[in-house]
């Protein structure tokens, strides 16, 4: 794989970030060090608001502030969004993130500095930090928008840079913007990141549930394990809201029922829902549905609603993992 690739972030050398004025656009771009990472991302945001264009920095706190500063000339041009913050899970980046701000800018080529995967991402939330990066090129495929992505090479270990070249259709080297050989498409990148859990702890609280008339004693056993857990009171109603949009999917759309089972972890509650069922469309939760529809807003309120959400799906069932964090 191409992961040590050193980057030339000059204006010249990020040139053709800015050749592809219509469409959508995704490229990669490693960084080595700040001067790397400031000078790749003025040249990306400059050249779109020359072009007359919005740009979105979302990227997390530290970058944040030294963008802010590097920026600050281009005025209300630029907005500005703490990844580590609105981008916590994973999951909510595409829809209440990314899309939000292209809505918020109808008609016009909307471009984001998004920055999802930083040194601090843990083992348990990468993998969603990957699956997202893939489906973005699935959600934004036909609009007119450009998404350059950072990632710190010096600090970010070797697979993590090979899956940018898997999860991005263009990179930016110091032999210039090339196509990556490594991206096979938005699916069947994301689909590698579809992976199983580690399994439920011996000491997990389990409850299973079959029918509707069940769904209250959900409700119940999650509100009593999210106080037991000291979860706040907000936190507790927005758990219970979580399990009970995926309890009842369950129950509606596979006969056998399902369990969910609480544990905790340093620092946070994992809940976990298991059913038979197979979800077999990867952008759930990722498109907010259309005003008029009547369904299609579970799995997007889970992912609003908790800290992080990872899936795993296969033919013979589904895992839906949250975490919601436990303040001491």
């Amino acid at each position: 794989m191409k992961g040590d690739v050193m980057v030339d972030t000059t204006l010249e050398g990020l040139s053709a970030v800015g050749d592809a004025t219509t469409g959508f656009d995704h490229p990669g771009l490693l960084y080595h060090d700040r001067d790397d990472y400031l000078g790749g991302a003025r040249a990306f945001a400059r050249a779109a608001v020359a072009a007359g264009g919005p740009v979105l920095v979302a990227v997390p706190g530290p970058n944040l502030a030294a963008l802010r500063d590097a920026l600050s000339d281009l005025g209300d041009a630029v907005h500005y969004a703490d990844m580590a913050v609105a981008g916590r899970n994973p999951g909510r980046i595409i829809p209440g993130v990314l899309l939000a701000f292209a809505a918020a800018h109808p008609g016009r080529r909307v471009s984001i500095i998004g920055e999802p995967v930083w040194p601090g991402r843990t083992a348990m939330e990468y993998p969603a930090c990957g699956q997202h990066e893939a489906l973005i090129n699935a959600v934004f495929a036909g609009r007119d928008a450009a998404i350059l992505c950072p990632y710190d090479a010096a600090l970010l270990d070797q697979d993590r840079i090979d899956d940018v070249w898997r999860t991005h259709p263009w990179m930016i080297g110091a032999d210039g913007r090339r196509p990556s050989p490594w991206f096979a498409g938005a699916f069947a990148a994301a689909d590698r990141f579809n992976q199983p859990l580690p399994p439920v702890p011996s000491e997990a609280a389990t409850l299973a549930y079959v029918v509707i008339a069940e769904l209250s004693r959900v409700r119940a056993f999650t509100a009593g394990q999210a106080r037991s857990a000291g979860l706040t009171v907000d936190q507790t109603e927005d758990l219970i809201v979580a399990v009970n949009e995926l309890a009842e999917n369950t129950i509606r759309h596979t006969p056998a029922g399902g369990t969910v089972s609480f544990w905790t972890e340093p620092g946070h509650l994992v809940c976990q829902v298991d059913d038979a069922g197979h979800l077999v469309n990867p952008l759930a939760g990722r498109i907010p549905p259309a005003v008029t529809s009547e369904g299609g807003r579970g799995l997007l309120l889970v992912n609003q609603l908790c800290d992080l959400v990872r899936i795993h799906t296969r033919p013979t069932g589904t895992t839906i993992r949250m975490h919601m964090t436990r303040t001491p």
